[in-house]
């Protein structure tokens, strides 16, 4: 069917015609909040690279908590910025690390927010990596115990999800052994199952001020040229028990949420990373784009591309824009 007889301005010149077609719909239910916990009192620093988003002690957490869980947003994923940083990060299992601390204080005062960890040792090595370092480079199978007895002192605190985003090789399986071992088998995982080494990532170094202090994590991050690695990927972790598997960064890597969403029948999550937050409040602030309209086209594509999830720094701003809506 084609012009005259098909008109396609029939339908997208009545504002009611379009909303009843429209193919792909945001709630504020997809929405994931990442937040930064450090340790300490009275800190509410804001990260400069990345406007509206804090480095925040505790009481400033829960009070952003609660101010989250008021604009309807499920939940919230939790990285740390510990008192002290060594070699092999053991903030990141100490059952008074400051995540563990956090968890319990959002727990108290907000029980109806639901708490994902990011669960990786990038946060709390004096190195930067996300792991034990040996001969210059992560131990994979040495990092695994690390991680492992991070993920379950986080849900020993009360965590509702963890989310391992140190891409070792068999992370997933260990933590789902020691989780189950311990009797936390009704516990999710949220795999960072395909994630790139990115230069979208910039402005979360100094957010979790986790800046490798020598060379890269590219031997155990992703190529950005790679799109079949994904798939094995996904498939490894979803084997080794992952109840969501996630894509990040988002943007550049729509054509990798879509296969992905083609592949798998499990829940998908997409992380609109620092980078691409940034950019957009930096060439809003300029008056170069409409932020609201960016944005929320942003959250649509990544839905339309097959993701149920989104986490994002903008998800205070969408439940606003979503509400104004009705």
């Amino acid at each position: 069917m084609f012009f005259p007889q098909f008109r396609a301005r029939r339908i997208r010149g009545n504002e009611t015609f379009r909303r009843m077609v429209r193919e792909t719909t945001l709630s504020v239910n997809d929405l994931v909040y990442p937040m930064f916990s450090a340790f300490g009192t009275g800190i509410r620093k804001e990260i400069s690279s990345m406007p509206g988003i804090f480095q925040q002690s505790i009481e400033h957490i829960v009070a952003e908590a609660k101010e989250v869980h008021g604009l309807g947003i499920p939940a919230v994923i939790l990285f740390g910025i510990p008192e002290t940083k060594d070699a092999v990060g053991s903030d990141a299992y100490s059952d008074t690390g400051i995540i563990q601390e956090t968890i319990r204080a959002i727990k108290r005062e907000v029980p109806g927010l639901t708490v994902i960890t990011d669960v990786c040792m990038c946060e709390y090595t004096d190195h930067g990596h996300c792991g034990i370092i040996k001969d210059g480079d992560v131990d994979n199978d040495a990092t695994l115990e690390l991680l492992a007895r991070e993920a379950l002192s986080h849900v020993k605190a009360g965590a509702d999800m963890v989310a391992p985003s140190d891409m070792m090789d068999g992370r997933v399986a260990a933590i789902r052994e020691a989780m189950d071992d311990n009797g936390f088998d009704a516990i999710p995982i949220m795999s960072y199952a395909v994630k790139y080494a990115s230069g979208y990532y910039g402005p979360f170094r100094e957010a979790a001020e986790s800046t490798p202090q020598f060379g890269d994590r590219r031997s155990y991050q992703m190529d950005p040229a790679n799109r079949l690695e994904a798939l094995r990927e996904a498939a490894a972790d979803i084997e080794e028990g992952a109840d969501i598997i996630m894509v990040k960064p988002g943007l550049a890597y729509l054509d990798i949420l879509r296969d992905l969403r083609n592949e798998y029948n499990l829940p998908l999550a997409v992380y609109n990373v620092s980078g691409e937050y940034s950019m957009i409040k930096g060439a809003a602030a300029n008056g170069w784009i409409d932020e609201e309209r960016v944005v929320m086209e942003t959250m649509i594509a990544f839905k339309r591309a097959g993701a149920d999830i989104i986490i994002t720094y903008h998800a205070k701003d969408v439940a606003r824009w979503l509400k104004q809506q009705g």
